[in-house]
């Protein structure tokens, strides 16, 4: 089993490389990590986002899974975190429902997607969105900061899900709510999926039982968790087979093994 710090170097590291490369690209391998599973189509875990207000093309890299400012309830003059912030797709979107009386906040570990969400920040010439290098364990911010939290299939890559909901906890307002769309499964993994760290970095052997992550969201405090959407992923045998035989391909099928991606809100 990799232990925590290796695995976000994994994610570290195939997030810069993806933020060197076309939404194109990206769509054509599972969370847009090259050679991860570059046989899956990731259009099969991103919603399209191209008829949203405030959509920037060129900060879209086709990483999402859901679209969680569309449950999201954000108000004029609110201050909206953006945790796993990447180009900076969902900041612009949550940016026009905010206003300019609002401001946006994206956080995100790798330097390389801070940068570029910057650049592209600079072309639109907005003044209430930034972006913050950190750790969403660990957050740069002050208790009580923000009254909306949304995330979009980023928290099934980090470690530690229990201490990533509880600072989620800590920054919300009290009254504040989070919306985030996440990857989830229901059964067992195979151990080959569940312990690959490529995979990891792919979204999938991150990803928790359903129950267990609804749970973990009630144990910090959370109150009124609603599942909001729920889809789910197919991913193909090609894909499959790089890392189950077909006897464990068969029995994967039958045991109806699923991925989901769901966007799920709760208050503070």
């Amino acid at each position: 089993m990799i232990n925590p710090e290796d695995l976000k170097l994994v994610v570290k590291q195939k997030y810069s490389d993806i933020a060197t490369q076309s939404k194109q690209q990206n769509s054509s391998s599972c969370c847009g990590a090259a050679g991860c599973c570059s046989d899956a189509d990731y259009t099969v875990f991103s919603d399209d986002y191209s008829n949203e207000t405030g959509y920037l093309k060129d900060a879209d890299l086709g990483l999402g899974c859901g679209l969680p400012t569309s449950f999201a309830d954000i108000k004029p003059g609110d201050h909206v975190l953006d945790l796993g912030s990447g180009a900076g797709n969902d900041c612009f979107v949550a940016r026009a429902l905010t206003g300019d009386a609002g401001r946006v906040t994206g956080l995100d570990m790798t330097e390389v997607m801070v940068d570029l969400a910057r650049q592209n920040n600079t072309k639109m010439g907005f003044s209430n969105i930034e972006f913050v290098l950190g750790d969403i364990e660990s957050m740069p911010f002050e208790t009580e900061e923000f009254n909306v939290v949304i995330s979009n299939c980023v928290l099934n890559l980090v470690p530690d899900k229990a201490k990533a909901f509880g600072e989620i906890y800590r920054v919300l307002k009290s009254g504040g709510h989070f919306c985030i769309s996440d990857v989830v499964i229901s059964g067992n993994l195979p151990d080959k999926l569940k312990h690959d760290a490529e995979m990891y970095a792919g979204c999938v052997s991150g990803a928790m039982p359903m129950e267990q992550y609804l749970q973990v969201i009630h144990q910090q405090g959370f109150r009124d968790i609603k599942v909001q959407k729920e889809k789910e992923i197919k991913l193909p045998d090609s894909l499959l087979l790089q890392y189950l035989s077909p006897d464990e391909l068969s029995r994967y099928r039958i045991d109806r093994t699923g991925i989901f991606s769901i966007t799920v809100t709760a208050f503070k």
